[in-house]
Formats: C-alpha cells, sequence, structure tokens
C-alpha cells in the first residue's frame, strides 16, 4: 500500500494523521506543503482540494483525517477500542 501525506508544518490534524500512521505500522511519505512543494503546485495537483492533511492511498484520494481512519478501519489497519 503506497500512501502519500500531504501536511503543513504547524497542522495538529497532520500530527494525528502521524500518529494514526503510527498506531497502524504502517509506512507513508510525507510532502509537507510550503517546504517540500509549493501551495500552487498542490494546487495544480489537487485543484478542487484545500484541506490539511490530504491523503492519497495507491492513487486514489482518500482525503483528510476522518477519511483516512474511515479507511484504515475498513482494511482493519486500526480498531476501535473496546469500552469496557
Amino acid at each position: 500500500m503506497e500512501i502519500i501525506a500531504y501536511t503543513l508544518p504547524t497542522c495538529h490534524y497532520c500530527s494525528n494523521l502521524k500518529e494514526l500512521f503510527r498506531r497502524a505500522q504502517v509506512e507513508y511519505q510525507e510532502v509537507m506543503v510550503r517546504k517540500d512543494i509549493t501551495v500552487e503546485e498542490f494546487q495544480q495537483k489537487y485543484p478542487d482540494k484545500n484541506i490539511f492533511p490530504f491523503v492519497v492511498i495507491d492513487d486514489t484520494v482518500v482525503g483528510g483525517l476522518v477519511e483516512t481512519i474511515k479507511v484504515f478501519l475498513e482494511k482493519e489497519l486500526i480498531k476501535v477500542p473496546n469500552k469496557g
């Protein structure tokens, strides 16, 4: 599974996304907007997207943190903790 995560340096949700990846023990490529690519380059590649983090898995646009969590749940990469 190839995961590309577009992030911003001071984005709290981006930090949460990286923690999700760590807990799921998946490898990913991080592309920091404003550092690795410009905002303009990001907008050229994904003209209708302006959310961060922004995730692409296997060349399929997933979306932000919540959408990525849903995909990880569906693929059983993470589980909802039992409340007991």
